[in-house]
């Protein structure tokens, strides 16, 4: 059988944080989709994870021999790497012991069977095959929200094509709705659609209340809600079964996250089983229009003008928390405080100060709370992630 393995071994998934702390590169959402689900999507195939012999080895891993052993084709792809038409074009021209280089420097898809591997770890290439065209990586957490532009389009392209949206009532006032594609199930009533301005993309089964305003490109997954009067700014993607209310623009929800009151949301990615309080706002723009810097495990970076909140998985704030321009929250945090919160906020974090630390087993009893409002449950291998986690971070 064919596939595709995505690895981290190149990507550098420590600059990512906190959203490589809980999952792999691959399974980050820019645009409608992961980035798994894009290559899936594109490639046809289903899709591995390299064993990298780390605490993320869960269901999907899988060494490069076993992989090759029922004599199928595997193209092992750096999982941060975003695909495009072309890019997919190239790789299926692809032959055995081929890979792709990026203007003649670093490899980013290779091909491979059985015959290639020379060992357990080691493939033995033949050729490098150079393409010209600019390859988009996430290298940076704000990487997401800065490409979410052009992911939506692209993903809007993919989803939709030669496919027939369910109709819009007539209730709703809509500008191009050419560009607008709602799955079946979505209610949607009373509403202003903008989608001159990018696609709008509904989800199966979402709704989106009465006197919502959204302006393209926007998307919303399976199952997610628009409280009513929600502002929305393209480019924002909600993954499945989030909640959003308020303002907000150009963010990234992954997916089980609420934001489903006032408060304003911008240029910000928030992992999944997220929170946010009633007006939680946060800063996107230095009160001086300078330099927004962000922590990073190797120090702090410009990263332009603007730039908000990067929130890690099972985080949560209290209700009117104001979040500090460029903030990085990790993952399974309680965030309450006076004033601003810091630049950065630990993970397992009780209280935005960082002098108490949550307690381990009250967090996972808090998480299934949680999870039980939408019908989940924590699972064993979220359980050990948390656990290694909290003792090695």
């Amino acid at each position: 059988m064919d596939k595709i393995i995505f690895t981290e071994e190149f990507c550098q998934p420590e600059n990512l944080y906190p959203f490589t702390l809980t999952r792999q590169i691959q399974d980050i959402r820019v645009g409608i989709l992961t980035i798994r689900e894009k290559w899936e999507q594109m490639l046809g195939l289903p899709s591995y994870d390299k064993k990298e012999d780390d605490y993320k080895d869960l269901d999907r891993s899988i060494s490069i021999g076993d992989a090759t052993e029922d004599g199928g084709v595997c193209y092992m792809i750096h999982g941060n790497v975003l695909p495009t038409p072309q890019l997919v074009k190239a790789i299926k021209k692809l032959q055995n012991g081929e890979f792709l280089s990026v203007k003649g420097r670093e490899g980013i898809v290779f091909r491979f069977t059985k015959k290639e591997i020379e060992e357990q770890h080691k493939i033995r290439i033949q050729k490098a095959v150079t393409i010209r065209e600019e390859v988009k990586a996430i290298q940076y957490p704000w990487n997401i929200f800065q490409f979410n532009d052009a992911a939506i389009r692209q993903d809007f392209k993919l989803l939709t094509r030669k496919r027939k949206s369910q109709s819009i009532s007539k209730t709703n006032k809509v500008i191009k709705s050419s560009a607008i594609f709602l799955e079946k199930g979505v209610k949607l009533e009373h509403c202003i659609l903008n989608a001159s301005t990018g696609p709008i993309y509904i989800g199966r089964n979402a709704e989106i209340m009465e006197g919502s305003m959204i302006r393209g490109p926007f998307a919303m997954g399976e199952g997610s809600l628009l409280k009513m009067g929600t502002k929305i700014y393209g480019a924002t993607a909600l993954g499945p079964w989030c909640c959003g209310g308020g303002e907000i623009k150009n963010s990234v929800m992954f997916g089980y996250s609420n934001k489903a009151h006032d408060g304003y949301l911008g240029d910000s990615v928030i992992g999944e089983w997220c929170n946010l309080g009633a007006g939680t706002t946060n800063s996107n723009l230095k009160n001086n229009v300078g330099e927004v810097k962000v922590w990073t495990p190797n120090g702090e970076m410009d990263v332009g003008k603007k730039c908000g909140v990067m929130m890690g998985d099972y985080s949560r704030t209290a209700i009117n928390t104001a979040i500090n321009t460029g903030t990085i929250i990790g993952a399974c945090c309680n965030v309450f405080g006076n004033g601003l919160t810091p630049k950065f906020v630990p993970s397992f974090s009780w209280g935005s100060e960082g002098v108490k630390r949550y307690e381990l087993n009250k967090a996972y009893t808090d998480i299934e709370t949680w999870k039980q409002l939408k019908d989940q449950t924590l699972s064993g291998n979220e359980k050990n992630i948390l656990k290694y986690i909290f003792e090695k971070f």
